[in-house]
């Protein structure tokens, strides 16, 4: 009954502040042409802000005919709204907003210090608005980088960029980041890149930043100093001694006008001098993927996810960090052949195996997990194992949904035919790049796939227990 009453109340109270009865306080949100007035209780808002506390109280608050002058140029009506409206009545919807506009409202309640908005917000970001925060990885890093109470956030945000950063490294604004941020990136183990190419990443973002082509045949000693002075915190961050003799040579010595000189030669003694270890402490390689993915289809980030359905765990349960599993190439269309005979030439009793296929004019990812093998000819497999999934959006992992296999008995659940690709259930891979679906299967649940479509490119991976 209780429960009753505080819907009951939560409701009157949000009635208050949609009728305006009795307001005393008058908030001017928004920037010119677009300010609007809003109207509130003073005695509401101390109750459940701080912040408004602390701004009611001060004997400078600003009072216009016994009211409150309230100015926020920086928060927009439209969030303000929303801001009060859980004020009065402890409700709050965010599902019709934007991802940016979501970080917006973030950053306004951290400036209105609303400690319960700031836990609930960052944590419908990490579960709902993967995508956006995607899109500008750079923006989003030095806002949230901005604000320590985005704690949980600024964690999640580090966690993905390292997972994939690709993400990151790879994007437009990459050269515009701030130097404390890169640091920061620099020194975590779990930057899941190879040494050499954060090397090359670090010099691309100096040369941008300092205006400065990458030829060092015609730096000036004006230029090296730049540089120099540009790189002095970072050196010490980039783990030489994990680049191989190769990518040193071609890539690392051609710049050793910018390094230093102990350095270039405990490099070179390192990499010429037969068993030769390094003279100073070195850092440890970063922790990442085991393997190398071989993929034009899918990242890290989606091996993650692979391996956490293989052990039938939640979607997050695996990293980058700790998967268990090395997912091994064994054929690609593109390159092996578009054809059934190919397929059972490179995959044929190699066990566990796992297969993406993308979906001809769009991002579209499907494929399944196959727990026993591709070989025999002999039609029908039986597993309790297996799963197909579809990504309606290859480069957005959220966009997935998962269809494990339905019956108890696993009946029907795999499909060996020589004149076939990867057939699973009512899936059926034809010996052409068009297959079909049939939803109405109980094999495994309709997760989406299209009844008929045509496949650009379908690589098929071992997994191997490491």
């Amino acid at each position: 009954m209780s429960s009753k009453f505080l819907v009951e109340l939560s409701n009157d109270y949000e009635k208050l502040f949609e009728t305006e009865i009795g307001y005393d306080v008058i908030i001017y949100a928004g920037e010119e042409p677009n300010v609007k007035e809003i109207h509130a209780h003073s005695n509401i808002l101390c109750i459940r802000s701080k912040y408004f506390r602390t701004a009611f109280s001060n004997e400078w608050a600003e009072k216009i005919d016994g009211k409150f002058i309230f100015r926020k140029p920086n928060i927009s009506p439209h969030l303000f709204n929303i801001i009060l409206r859980f004020i009065y009545s402890g409700n709050i919807e965010l599902k019709n907003l934007q991802g940016s506009d979501v970080l917006k409202l973030l950053i306004a309640v951290d400036e209105l210090n609303i400690q319960q908005l700031i836990s609930h917000i960052q944590e419908y970001l990490i579960n709902h608005q993967t995508e956006f925060l995607h899109q500008n990885p750079t923006g989003i890093l030095e806002t949230v980088y901005q604000h320590e109470t985005f704690t949980d956030l600024w964690n999640f945000c580090l966690e993905k960029v390292c997972e994939d950063p690709k993400i990151l490294f790879n994007s437009d604004n990459f050269t515009n980041l701030k130097a404390p941020l890169l640091e920061l990136l620099l020194k975590r183990d779990d930057l899941n890149m190879d040494e050499i190419e954060i090397w090359e990443s670090l010099l691309r973002w100096c040369f941008t930043q300092q205006n400065i082509k990458n030829d060092p045949t015609k730096w000036s000693k004006e230029d090296i100093t730049k540089i120099e002075r540009s790189l002095h915190r970072f050196i010490p961050l980039i783990r030489f001694y994990n680049i191989s003799p190769t990518d040193f040579f071609y890539k690392v010595y051609c710049y050793k006008e910018i390094l230093p000189q102990d350095l270039i030669h405990n490099l070179l003694e390192f990499h010429i001098v037969p068993n030769m270890k390094p003279k100073t402490n070195v850092a440890p390689p970063r922790k990442y993927l085991k393997f190398k993915l071989d993929s034009t289809l899918i990242e890290s980030k989606h091996v993650s996810l692979f391996a956490s359905w293989i052990d039938k765990k939640d979607s997050s349960y695996y990293n980058s960090k700790n998967c268990p599993y090395e997912f091994k190439l064994l054929y690609r269309s593109g390159q092996d052949g578009f054809n059934a005979e190919s397929f059972h030439k490179n995959c044929d009793n190699k066990g566990a195996t796992i297969w993406i296929a993308k979906i001809k004019g769009s991002t579209q990812l499907i494929g399944g997990y196959n727990p026993l093998d591709w070989g025999g000819n002999c039609g029908q497999k039986n597993t309790t194992d297996s799963f197909l999934f579809n990504f309606t959006d290859g480069n957005d992992i959220s966009s997935v949904k998962l269809g494990p296999i339905n019956n108890l008995t696993g009946a029907s659940a795999i499909y060996c035919y020589n004149n076939q690709g990867p057939s699973m259930g009512s899936l059926n891979s034809k010996n052409s790049n068009n297959w079909s679906y049939y939803a109405g299967s109980t094999t495994y649940p309709n997760i989406g796939i299209p009844s008929k479509f045509t496949i650009e490119n379908y690589e098929t991976f071992s997994i191997v227990k490491q």
